[in-house]
């Protein structure tokens, strides 16, 4: 075990595939075991373009660099010889370098060796969290590392402070910043989704209804879907008012402000897993765009974790809920399904803090992962 003068030391291997999600939770991973872990870490990202979206102040150009107390480096193919760490953790199965697996079964004691996958409320996490996996041919073993809502999961990311910052955000404060709170009986909504055709629909529905909806857009992949509704290119900056909506167009957001935009809103359309985890510490109502899988085998995992957010919620809210979150995930939102689910916001809103309470009372991943690794093999 390293000595204080000497702390552990990790890697943390991640490739960018068509989204800042997987990116996305291992630099939130990496900052959170430096900061409250006293860990030495490096970041291996293969697209340091889409990690400088996340992260401003770093160089996409740079090779290797200091953000937040992490090590940042590019992971470069072919990947040149490097010293394996004390703990080497391979997120969402990216498979490490075949020279760097070379090195890890020279080392002695070998790393600890972790596959962090990814998040699922399925029944199955509790039976297959933290189970070894040996190397076919080398003397090294990989332990599954699965996220998820129980405690025989993994947990979820979440800093020591979060609650505590999002008790004190002061979402008056953020919206004068912004122009000026929305009117009063209005609904904040944040919305970041990728390409969706039910867009239309929503928009319309909010155009049309009697409340009044101011909508912030990111800048990212539902844009497109947006713009097309509108009829119109839009770009960051830009505002839109028809009928009862405001429409505002936000640029991309690193995660902090990003975290703050969901505790300022009413209702946060998240998608993937990182946004998905953050709308829930935010404990404000949200509704999730899985990311579509082939043979629609995420429809599984939707109806894993609405079985498990709704558990509780009383019938009629529950069954809206779910029609709303079954309609946007199938694109094909109507305004009839949008009216149920918007009835019954001051319950699903009351419910969810709850369900974050109950959640807030697990291990974060990372302290998990922590502890787990604390002593070598």
């Amino acid at each position: 075990m390293p000595s204080p003068a000497c702390p552990q030391r990790w890697d943390v291997f991640c490739t960018v595939v068509d989204n800042y999600g997987d990116v996305g939770v291992c630099w939130r991973l990496a900052r959170q075991l430096v900061a409250e872990h006293g860990v030495a870490v490096r970041l291996w990202v293969d697209d340091l373009g889409a990690f400088a979206r996340l992260c401003p102040e770093a160089d996409a150009s740079r090779d290797a660099q200091r953000c937040a107390g992490v090590d940042v480096r590019r992971w470069r193919r072919p990947f040149p010889d490097a010293d394996p760490a004390d703990v080497v953790v391979e997120a969402f199965a990216c498979e490490l370098p075949e020279n760097y697996v070379a090195a890890m079964a020279r080392q002695r004691p070998p790393p600890r060796w972790i596959n962090l996958e990814y998040l699922s409320a399925e029944a199955w996490v509790a039976d297959c969290h933290g189970l070894p996996s040996p190397h076919p041919r080398l003397p090294l073993t990989k332990h599954f590392f699965i996220p998820g809502f129980d405690a025989r999961s993994a947990g979820l990311l979440r800093e020591r402070d979060l609650l505590a910052r999002h008790v004190a955000f002061d979402a008056a404060g953020w919206w004068a910043a912004r122009g000026g709170a929305p009117a009063a009986g209005s609904l904040s909504v944040s919305l970041f989704a990728y390409e969706n055709a039910a867009v239309a629909a929503l928009l319309g529905a909010w155009r049309a209804g009697e409340r009044p909806v101011r909508c912030l857009v990111t800048d990212s992949r539902v844009l497109a879907s947006v713009a097309a509704a509108a009829g119109r290119p839009l770009v960051p900056g830009d505002t839109c008012r028809d009928g009862a909506l405001e429409l505002r167009v936000l640029p991309f957001l690193r995660q902090e402000a990003y975290d703050d935009l969901l505790a300022a809103c009413d209702l946060n359309f998240v998608r993937g897993e990182d946004s998905l985890v953050r709308a829930l510490w935010a404990g404000k109502p949200f509704v999730w765009h899985i990311y579509p899988q082939d043979d629609d085998a995420h429809r599984v995992k939707l109806d894993a974790l609405l079985d498990r957010y709704c558990a509780g919620l009383p019938a009629p809210a529950d069954d809206a809920l779910r029609a709303f979150w079954h309609a946007w995930n199938a694109e094909s939102v109507t305004a009839g399904q949008w009216r149920a689910f918007a009835g019954h916001l001051p319950e699903i809103a009351a419910h969810t803090l709850l369900f974050r309470d109950r959640l807030a009372q697990l291990p974060d991943l990372t302290k998990t992962l922590a502890d787990f690794c604390r002593d070598p093999i």
